[in-house]
């Protein structure tokens, strides 16, 4: 989407910057900025108890403090820091200076000095899990913790865990913060129409082109032999572990094939909330401490679970993941059947739709109609330039109605799977349009909505919390009142 009024793109910009540094996300690690942020820990040198004008806290003499907001204080070598993990990730540092990092800083501590003030928890076994992930990612990616220690210049591993499981509470403890702050924000029909119409017609947004892409899978099927190997082998480890005292932790190094958890001996640790398969997470907590459960199916393999330790509502486990393979006559069965699929479909014997419905193998696309949603508005539309890159490779030249030739995937297990594609409608690049783009604006009146609720909250939550600014950062002209002029 591009947008033709500076107003826009200062709404969507200004309600993401906070979420821009110094926070570490959850997924696609390999394309998120690493903040080191050490103001995540209280300095413990010369600390010296001050009274503030509204609540009592301690504040940190300390060389090098670039400001303290409420609990939080931010370091001069903070914002120094921030350039370092952007451009180790590639990221075009031109367009940010010390005060913007600086006034990012401020702002996730005022979240997160607020989310503690109103009973906002986060535990660290909540985060440990998430802590385990990047480190494996970071370190696949700098190729030793070795070099990793040396690039983030830390001590030792335990130092930077904690340092990491640190940042992360704050990330939490910030996000949580602001969806507090946005839970109840809602727009009506009659606040999308006047969000609209006060946008200047030479002003309004275009849309590039769109498409509504269905698409039918079809996956080869694995043979019950290969998941009762799979079964026989999981039950061999199980009781080679409860009978003879051998290590889950070593089993799981040589075994698992959950790319995530092997290398740290299948460790995770877990929480009711967590996003994963229904059936792991039921299984891991219906077991007790020690226990090692039966082998058992989820939507990645079959797994057996070992609790190490119930840590309140949170499980330290180990798991051991083996993936069945399918075998070379059922690919070949998939690949016939789909091809006899697509040969209906272009002779108009069974529509698209109707296919993908009877027969594609992906039920949340089969259900409707094999037509896929735009995760980022819930839309069948999505921008043509906005699809994965392999995808658009395949759209990009399908005429409407045009059934595309059998392509070959992976599934998330890595499996060879097959579809075919097809481009239901094609919406050529406009400026909005009321009618037409009611979702999108609709977004976009609710962003808006949304982004004035947290400048107000946050208007307020500045002026009746303790904030210092000091040495060249005083100097920065911050869109928010910081400085309390």
């Amino acid at each position: 989407m591009q947008l033709k009024t500076n107003n826009l793109k200062f709404i969507i910009r200004s309600f993401a910057i906070v979420c821009c540094f110094g926070l570490i996300g959850q997924n696609s690690f390999a394309q998120q900025v690493i903040v080191t942020d050490s103001t995540a820990i209280q300095p413990k040198q010369d600390v010296v108890a001050a009274q503030t004008p509204t609540e009592g806290f301690q504040r940190y003499k300390v060389d090098g403090i670039a400001a303290v907001v409420g609990a939080y204080v931010v370091l001069d070598s903070d914002v120094d820091m921030m350039y370092q993990d952007l451009k180790s990730q590639g990221v075009s540092t031109a367009e940010y200076d010390d005060c913007q990092l600086a006034g990012s800083l401020l702002e996730n501590k005022l979240y997160a000095h607020h989310a503690i003030q109103d009973s906002i928890l986060v535990s660290d076994a909540e985060m440990g899990n998430m802590v385990e992930q990047q480190m494996n990612q970071m370190v696949g990616q700098i190729g030793s913790m070795e070099k990793l220690l040396e690039f983030y210049k830390r001590e030792s591993e335990a130092e930077f865990r904690t340092e990491l499981l640190e940042i992360n509470k704050q990330r939490e403890l910030a996000n949580r913060m602001q969806q507090k702050i946005i839970e109840d924000v809602e727009v009506t029909p009659d606040e999308v129409r006047a969000y609209f119409e006060a946008i200047p017609e030479d002003e309004r947004p275009f849309f590039g082109d769109e498409v509504e892409v269905a698409q039918i899978v079809i996956e080869p099927e694995i043979p019950q032999s290969e998941k009762q190997k799979i079964i026989d082998r999981l039950n061999e480890i199980r009781e080679d572990v409860i009978d003879n005292g051998a290590s889950f932790n070593t089993k799981a190094i040589m075994y698992s094939q959950d790319p995530g958890s092997s290398k740290e001996g299948g460790r995770m640790v877990i929480t009711r909330k967590d996003g994963l398969d229904k059936d792991f997470k039921d299984t891991a907590f219906s077991l007790q401490e020690g226990e090692v459960s039966e082998p058992f199916e989820s939507q990645f393999g079959f797994h057996i679970i070992k609790v190490d330790k119930i840590v309140g509502q949170n499980l330290e486990i180990r798991h051991i993941l083996m993936i069945p393979d399918v075998t070379t006559a059922t690919v070949e069965k998939a690949k016939k059947h789909i091809d006899s699929i697509r040969t209906a479909i272009v002779n108009k014997e069974i529509t698209f739709g109707d296919a993908a419905k009877k027969y594609s193998d992906e039920e949340e696309t089969a259900a409707n109609s094999g037509r896929l949603i735009n995760p980022t508005t819930g839309e069948t539309r999505m921008e043509l330039t906005k699809t994965p890159p392999e995808m658009y490779d395949d759209v990009v030249n399908l005429k409407e109605g045009d059934v595309s030739l059998i392509l070959t995937d992976q599934d998330r297990t890595g499996r060879t799977i097959f579809k075919i594609i097809t481009v239901n409608k094609r919406f050529p690049e406009h400026q909005a349009s009321f009618a037409q783009d009611y979702m999108k604006i609709q977004e976009l009146a609710l962003r808006d909505k949304q982004f004035k609720a947290i400048e107000k909250w946050q208007k307020e939550k500045i002026g009746n919390t303790y904030i210092k600014v000091n040495g060249k950062y005083r100097d920065c002209e911050y869109t928010s009142n910081w400085l309390k002029k």
